[in-house]
């Protein structure tokens, strides 16, 4: 199945952080979502192409890949997390008010890793999925 025009890959990168004063292109992450005319998380699209919207965790020599879901609670009764492992909740990495934020580089947004800690990521490329 091709990509449709409207899906972005969404690269992030670490902001600073104690241990990375000036941030990292090394920890972050390449999101494939689609986004409407605004630049925002396009749901009804995300609903039709769930299958699509993969997540690439890089975070040194780590990686991981996962969904991007929408998931029931939180702010404005939904948030969006980035889900390893379908048969397990605690390895969820939810993003505060992903659904709010414009992808555009330059903007800044945070998820909480597994471990409970809210990193914050810059937005740093917006392009083409396909």
């Amino acid at each position: 199945m091709s990509i449709p025009h409207h899906f972005k890959r969404i690269t992030l990168h670490l902001a600073r952080t104690k241990e990375h004063p000036t941030g990292s292109h090394l920890h972050g992450y390449d999101i494939v979502a689609p986004l409407d005319a605004d630049g925002h998380i396009d749901i009804a699209e995300w609903r039709k192409h769930k299958e699509l919207c993969r997540v690439h965790r890089f975070w040194g020599n780590e990686e991981d890949v996962g969904f991007l879901r929408h998931r029931p609670g939180g702010t404005g009764g939904a948030t969006w997390v980035i889900d390893y492992d379908e048969n397990r909740d605690d390895d969820d990495e939810p993003a505060y008010r992903l659904g709010d934020h414009v992808m555009q580089v330059g903007e800044y947004l945070s998820i909480r890793d597994d471990e409970g800690d809210m990193q914050t990521f810059q937005i740093v490329a917006v392009e083409n999925a396909g």
